[in-house]
């Protein structure tokens, strides 16, 4: 019998790296193998979305996530017959010492607590994951297992009709109110219109309110459309934007844009860059508004045809690294290098 594979999840809910948690499932569900989903019982979402694509789950009832650190290490001692995949620090400190795990990290610590509960959490794990080069470069002894996307079409969308978007959490991180200042700051940018898809959800009010507030300067030059699939978001604008302050750990959105065929715009934010690829043409410097107004001007400039040779290229790379093929590609490849049988 084939050796089962266990994914232990570091929250309840799908946030980034639950999402790929639930998508490397599916590439071992693919492949034939016994895959059982391990995570919070409430809320629900991460162990919901594991049952729709086939694999089996182990709700942890936790009040808390210090009672899942311990409920999860009780469970994963008494339990747990194959391999762990530990999606997150939590999980992999939870099982810290234990054998044939393999740790994946889908952001940087953030503190030097973090950093030391890394330390621990590694322990006797075969593998250390980042999802680009960029976190790689910050954590030692690890290597690169990029994160790939959900199925997503090229999009269909009319002529140029003055659309920039903007596709994620709503936050002074991500930079919504960059895009926003942005647009209000060049007279070139007046007959623009603002595509903003995402919410607020568990966004501090440090963070949220300057970007209501810059969203609320352009009036009726702003389109909610809340939360939708990605493919929604890319048939309703020309150029989107992904301009965050913060050092993105990868990128999924800009994945999805390349995938979709949708000339973006991203920062030089960590791995966005790496994500876009070494010949992406448009790149601006992180919190700089001027820059990023100047960005975006350059790119609704740039001749058709160049657009779509960009396009194409950024649609080729996406295939080849960040696509449902690619991702499960390098999940088999893992597994038999790790000697999963």
């Amino acid at each position: 019998m084939a050796e089962r594979v266990y994914l232990a999840a570091n929250n309840p809910d799908l946030g980034g790296g639950e999402q790929m948690l639930v998508r490397t499932a599916e590439a071992i569900v693919a492949r034939g193998r016994p895959v059982t989903v391990v995570a919070p019982d409430v809320p629900s979402d991460v162990l919901d979305a594991a049952t729709t694509i086939g694999a089996d789950v182990v709700a942890i009832r936790a009040d808390g996530r210090r009672d899942y650190l311990q409920r999860l290490r009780a469970w994963d001692r008494a339990e747990r017959t194959g391999v762990l995949w530990c999606h997150g620090l939590v999980p992999a400190l939870a099982t810290s010492g234990h054998a044939r795990r393999i740790v994946h990290l889908h952001q940087l610590p953030r503190s030097r607590s973090q950093w030391a509960a890394l330390a621990v959490a590694r322990r006797g794990s075969g593998r250390v994951l980042t999802p680009s080069a960029y976190l790689s470069s910050q954590v030692r002894r690890s290597e690169v297992f990029a994160n790939w996307t959900g199925a997503v079409d090229i999009a269909n969308r009319p002529e140029r009709r003055g659309r920039v978007g903007f596709l994620g959490r709503l936050s002074t991180d991500k930079g919504t109110d960059l895009v926003a200042h942005a647009l209000a700051s060049s007279v070139t940018h007046a007959d623009l219109e603002l595509v903003v898809a995402g919410d607020d959800r568990w966004v501090l009010d440090e963070q949220r309110v300057p970007v209501t507030e810059a969203l609320e300067s352009l009036g009726d030059r702003v389109r909610r459309l809340g939360r939708v699939v990605p493919d929604e978001f890319f048939a309703q604008v020309d150029l989107a934007v992904f301009p965050s302050r913060v050092a993105e750990s990868f990128g999924l959105v800009v994945a999805e844009a390349m995938a979709a065929g949708v000339p973006f715009v991203v920062s030089d934010a960590g791995a966005l860059p790496e994500v876009a690829g070494p010949d992406h043409p448009w790149v601006a410097r992180s919190g700089d508004v001027d820059d990023l107004a100047r960005v975006i001007a350059e790119a609704l400039a740039t001749p058709a045809d160049d657009v779509r040779a960009a396009t194409d290229r950024a649609r080729r790379r996406w295939e080849s690294m960040y696509s449902p093929e690619a991702g499960r590609q390098r999940v088999a490849r893992l597994l038999d290098e790790l000697g999963v049988t």
